[in-house]
């Protein structure tokens, strides 16, 4: 697909020359005319063979065969974010002492344009902030329980039926595929190495159709985001779910579709939207690394990006983070129930924005929905067990960050 265009824009036809599968006998009709192997040295003492492409995924063999090629002077591709997520550090040692281009553009994103923004077209700024929707699979089942008022249950048995979600979907749900790729975004953004379990995780297998619609009435939608700051505390890198006002630019992100939120202190504010997933799109941010290092090595350029990044930074505890807090309590249906759980959130230091008596349960009790002021993490959670240790507090069903449009809260 696109090959002539493709030859042209780069100055040299690209070929595949040999593919690793596990099973080299075995018929595979996409790759007539194509040799395979099950052997990796055949590629890598194959002196016709400038770059290896690496999708396969998972950190081990992925990882080791990146780095031999590497060593044995082979340009690497790849779209790995797990191996990215965890030792990007090693990996650009071992491109920069080897001379290689090592591009990996694919990992976060789908087909959206966003490593290399961040790499070179935005180093002239400090970057103070870099957020978004990067999770397709969790992005699509919050968008259906907003638009279809269904259970988390049901829009993911949807979501697997559709295959966006696989038959175990924690990676997506759980929020770990958003915290390697929100790992990936910090390292580029403030010039350190954020790892994997640098991370704050929270996934959206307790956020529940009630949530959204009480969320909606209070003109707030809700999405899976990767947060990531450089603040006086140090880097703040999360993900967790956030109530966003409709008018946010990445409450409007729907369905599959990706968006990244950049602020720098130069270009100001910058978006990148597209397709966050699916084989075309992250084909195409791959393809186009290998187009990128075709030029280089028609141009003799190869290594000229220097992949060198700044020391280890301090992070900050999430304990210090700062944002509003909606909370949802079930509590017993009797007078002066308010006034006791407003005393409760004001010996945490917690002071309210709103309460709402929502309205009465099955069981005779009633919905209280609060959202507070901008308070740390810290306060808004042992506010939340303080007012769970009430006797007229029969549950605190929901802590959900929420939005309120200053640029240090979230």
């Amino acid at each position: 697909m696109n090959g002539e265009t493709i030859a042209g824009r780069c100055g040299a036809r690209i070929e595949i020359k040999k593919i690793l599968v596990r099973d080299a006998k075995k018929y595979r009709p996409e790759a007539e005319g194509i040799a395979l192997t099950d052997n990796f040295d055949e590629i890598l003492n194959d002196p016709e063979i400038s770059i290896v492409v690496e999708v396969m995924g998972g950190l081990m063999p992925a990882k080791d065969y990146m780095l031999r090629a590497m060593r044995a002077g082979k340009h690497v591709v790849t779209a790995n974010k797990d191996v990215i997520a965890e030792h990007l550090r090693e990996l650009y040692g071992i491109a920069d002492k080897h001379h290689v281009d090592f591009l990996y553009e694919g990992s976060v994103g789908g087909g959206i344009p966003i490593i290399k923004p961040l790499k070179e077209c935005l180093t002239a700024n400090e970057i103070s902030e870099v957020m978004g929707v990067i999770n397709g699979t969790t992005n699509y089942m919050l968008t259906k329980m907003t638009e279809k008022h269904i259970s988390y249950d049901a829009v993911l048995r949807r979501a697997q039926e559709k295959g966006y979600a696989e038959a175990n979907p924690s990676a997506d749900v759980d929020g770990l595929d958003a915290a390697r790729k929100a790992a990936i975004l910090a390292s580029l953004a403030f010039d350190t190495i954020v790892e994997f379990e640098d991370v704050s995780v929270e996934g959206i297998s307790h956020i529940t159709e009630d949530d959204i619609e009480y969320g909606l009435n209070l003109g707030y939608v809700i999405k899976l985001l990767a947060v990531g700051r450089n603040t006086e505390e140090g880097i703040d890198v999360r993900v967790h779910p956030v109530f966003l006002p409709k008018t946010h630019p990445l409450a409007s992100i729907n369905g599959v579709f990706n968006a990244v939120f950049v602020r720098g202190n130069v270009i100001g504010e910058a978006m990148f939207y597209g397709r966050g997933a699916g084989s075309l799109p992250t084909a195409s941010a791959v393809v186009a690394d290998v187009i990128e290092v075709a030029r280089d090595i028609v141009a003799g350029t190869t290594g000229r990006m220097k992949y060198r990044i700044g020391a280890k930074k301090k992070l900050c505890p999430v304990e210090k983070t700062r944002s509003s807090y909606y909370l949802r309590l079930v509590v017993a249906d009797e007078p002066g129930v308010l006034g006791e759980i407003a005393t409760t959130f004001g010996r945490a230091g917690v002071s309210l924005r709103s309460v709402i008596q929502a309205r009465s349960t099955v069981s005779g009790d009633a919905e209280i929905v609060a959202v507070t002021h901008v308070v740390t993490h810290a306060a808004a959670s042992a506010a939340a067990a303080s007012l769970q240790a009430l006797p007229v507090v029969r549950e605190v069903r929901s802590l959900i960050r929420v939005a309120d449009g200053q640029e240090d809260t979230l």
